[in-house]
This record gives C-alpha cells, structure tokens and sequence, in this order.
C-alpha cells in the first residue's frame, strides 16, 4: 500500500514522503496513530496545502525568535547569592534562577530552552546560550554577585 507519511516516521522517512508498506503495517498502526494517510490524488493535495500552512507558521516562529535573540543580547541579569569565606556560594546558580531574573527583566523564556552545561558555582560573569528555536540561539550575561549579609 502506497501512503502519505503525515510526520517523521524514523525507519520510514520524512513528512511529506510517499512510502510503501505492508497493508497490515498502514491500516493497523500508521493510521490509526495518525502518522499517515493513504495516496490517493485527494490526500496529496489536501496534504500539501496543510505543509503550506505548517511553513507559514514555522517561519512566524522564526521571525518571532530572531526579534527576541536581539532583545536578548541587550539583557544582562544580575543574581545575588549567598557567599561564605573565600568567595565560595553556598548552592549555585541554575537555569530556573536564570528565568526568574529575566522574567523579572520582562523576557519570558523557558528554563529548558537554557542551555548550561553545569550550574553556575562561583562569582563572576557568565555568557549563558539560550535556544529560541531549532535555528535561532541567543546568548545572555548572568553576573552572579555575592549578598552583603552572610551567615
């Protein structure tokens, strides 16, 4: 049976691609779960009007986050913590510490969108990589400042 793959099928291929399987295979899972849909002149049309309309709103997207990568390369946040002796922080800074200082800022940003490879140990200036989208990065200055009273 020729189908229309209506997402990424892994061992399949790609949106959009026109594939075939077993009878079996397309009635009882790929269409079911809708993952597809069967080749007919109909479906492919119906399909690529609906691909049309996904790019329209994927590059809506990507518009959206380009204008906040350069709002963002303007924002520098500030995060006092806690410090003992020697200028050592009790806890650290992570990436939800980080959305709290830009939501503060008016920047929402999802804290899983924050790319730290570690949390943030020691006092200083830090350039934290931020995913806006799959093709847009931003980065953002975290100064991490030690609080006046101390334990």
């Amino acid at each position: 049976m020729k189908v229309i793959l209506k997402e990424d099928v892994e061992s399949l291929g790609k949106m959009g691609d026109t594939v075939s399987v077993s009878d079996g295979y397309a009635r009882n899972f790929l269409i079911p779960k809708g993952l597809c849909i069967e080749a007919s002149n109909k479906n492919v049309k119906v399909l690529e009007h609906e691909r049309k309309l996904i790019e329209k709103k994927l590059e809506r997207q990507r518009e959206q986050a380009k204008t906040l990568s350069e709002k963002l390369k303007a924002v520098s946040v500030t995060i006092p913590m806690k410090v003992g002796e020697q200028d050592k922080l009790f806890g650290s800074v992570t990436s939800k510490d980080i959305e709290k200082a830009l939501a503060a800022r008016g920047v929402e940003v999802n804290r899983r969108n924050i790319m730290m490879e570690e949390p943030i140990r020691s006092l200083g200036e830090f350039r934290v990589k931020i995913k806006l989208h799959p093709e847009v990065f931003s980065e953002v200055s975290v100064i991490v400042t030690g609080e006046e009273d101390v334990i």
